[in-house]
């Protein structure tokens, strides 16, 4: 089965990703794998203390992850499955992709301001000829109806 794989942050356009990924997933038979990073400069700190913040970054990840996961199995039918990795993103990203061979697309969120699309989509961007799968950048500002009319 082929999976979308949508990168999971705390960005407001991470928020059509995972819709436009699980509306692809459903409209082609395919699943979604939902991926969160924990950053490791998060835990630069005295050992027990960077062990509650790990603990509690995962919390955080698993109960994010369930809100959108219950939106995929009811509105989708689509089952999605959390990985959650430590590291740089870009590195995880393809750490993940070399790991799991059903992932066929990987989905991001593209921020709508004038700043640019965000750090990932930039940063994936300018590694866009290493990872051996398309990329399919989803922008931010549109609505859930432009998202139904191209998946």
């Amino acid at each position: 089965m082929r999976k979308f794989m949508v990168v999971l942050d705390d960005s407001k356009e991470c928020l059509n990703a995972m819709r436009f990924a699980a509306m692809r997933a459903h409209n082609t038979g395919g699943g979604v794998l939902i991926l969160s990073i924990i950053p490791p400069d998060e835990f630069n700190h005295w050992i027990g203390v960077s062990d509650i913040m790990r603990a509690e970054a995962r919390e955080r990840i698993e109960a994010h992850f369930e809100v959108f996961a219950k939106w995929m199995r009811d509105k989708q039918g689509i089952d999605p499955e959390l990985v959650i990795r430590e590291g740089e993103a870009v590195d995880e990203i393809f750490a993940q992709v070399s790991e799991d061979p059903e992932i066929g697309v990987l989905v991001l969120g593209a921020a709508a301001d004038k700043k640019g699309p965000g750090p990932l989509v930039m940063a994936m961007t300018k590694s866009a000829g290493g990872l051996p799968l398309p990329y399919t950048i989803v922008p931010g500002n549109l609505t859930k109806e432009q998202l139904e009319a191209v998946t």
